[in-house]
């Protein structure tokens, strides 16, 4: 059963990602702010459910959640800052949306860049272990998981509509045979053998 809260005095908003280790596309963030004593069933990290739990528990956290916000820094922003900042970005993108401010924010792994003066705290495997992380990764996954599937039908070699950007051998093979989209983070190693035009 997950807590449903990481401290209890503090307005608190739990944060996570999505889309990190694709080739293509935007990454998404979400914050979450649940309720004391929020409990749903069937909530778990995004990763461990099947596409229609994630749809279905986003309708209802939607619906529960005291406030929640949805974020995304495209490939382009990526490619500037890299990944691992643009993932920061994004959530800080959807802490600013919250209509209301949090006084603490958990968020799932070992790393984040400070949102203001806002305390946080980073959980590993966070998702997995409080509601609002949990909430926070079922948003990101769908709502990026959708923008995939609107641009596939413009690249529709790729699989956007079921590998999301993830690096498949479905995907990488399109990439050899059509090359780079717009949409590609020019910045990652797209392919195995670049390593090897790296080196030579």
């Amino acid at each position: 059963m997950l807590l449903s809260h990481y401290q209890d005095i503090l307005l608190e908003a739990g944060c996570d990602e999505a889309g990190r280790g694709c080739l293509a596309g935007p990454v998404f963030a979400a914050a979450v702010i649940l309720p004391p004593g929020f409990k749903l069933r069937g909530l778990n990290d995004s990763k461990q459910l099947k596409a229609e739990d994630r749809t279905r528990l986003r309708k209802l956290i939607e619906e529960k959640a005291l406030y929640y916000a949805v974020a995304s820094v495209d490939n382009v922003e990526i490619d500037k800052i890299n990944i691992l900042k643009a993932s920061f970005k994004a959530m800080h993108l959807a802490l600013e949306q919250l209509r209301q401010q949090p006084e603490y924010i958990i968020v799932d792994g070992n790393r984040f860049q400070a949102y203001g003066n806002t305390p946080h705290a980073c959980i590993v495997q966070g998702d997995g272990k409080y509601a609002s992380i949990a909430a926070a990764s079922i948003l990101a996954k769908t709502y990026r998981d959708e923008y995939m599937q609107s641009i596939h039908a413009d690249y529709p070699h790729f699989g956007w509509n079921e590998n999301k950007g993830y690096p498949t051998r479905q995907h990488r093979n399109a990439l050899r045979e059509f090359g780079e989209t717009p949409f590609h983070r020019k910045s990652f190693r797209l392919l195995p053998e670049q390593l090897e035009l790296d080196l030579g």
